[in-house]
């Protein structure tokens, strides 16, 4: 297996996971800050490693399994700390929404791939804008530096879910007619 720095960088989203999980539970006043920051970082790195994978030509096997998993780790325990935290429907609802179209998704991307037809559901722009409002969403409602801010996390969270619904609506009818071969 070949390390580059695309792939480390994966690999240090992935370290990042504990210290993230682990400040958002620290008794002190700045560790909502800290919290975000780290999850910040991680999203920073993911766009990052893939840029530079590609305009490095250092895509690797490792990397391109990697990448998603950390990636959609990173964001499910968040997703879950937020839960925990506003313990309310309109954060539960968008959440559960987000990480039931992240698994939905993904196996359709994988029997897609066994039907040699990957690219039928490959990531599309409104994909891109709603990972962008997901990601945005999450720090701030991890921050919470005031209300202003939580109010506007979750109305963006709410887009976000939004986004999600249709995005997983757009990959599903891009697949229909294997979807509903006999």
């Amino acid at each position: 297996m070949q390390f580059n720095i695309p792939t480390l960088l994966t690999l240090f989203r992935v370290i990042l996971i504990p210290f993230f999980v682990l400040a958002f539970y620290l008794p002190f006043v700045w560790a909502p800050f800290a919290c975000a920051l780290i999850f910040f970082v991680a999203a920073i790195t993911d766009w990052f490693d893939g840029y530079l994978a590609r305009r490095w030509n250092q895509s690797t096997r490792f990397g391109a399994f990697l990448d998603p998993v950390a990636d959609k780790v990173m964001v499910a325990i968040a997703m879950v700390l937020v839960v925990e935290h506003y313990h309310s429907w309109w954060v539960t609802l968008p959440a559960a929404t987000m990480i039931a179209r992240e698994i939905i998704i993904s196996a359709l991307r994988e029997w897609m791939a066994e039907l040699g037809k990957r690219s039928n559901v490959a990531v599309s722009w409104i994909g891109k804008v709603k990972t962008t409002a997901q990601m945005a969403a999450l720090v701030w409602m991890l921050w919470r530096p005031n209300e202003w801010v939580e109010w506007a996390g979750i109305g963006l969270f709410m887009v976000a879910a939004v986004l999600t619904l249709w995005s997983m609506f757009q990959y599903l009818n891009a697949a229909r007619g294997d979807l509903l071969e006999q």
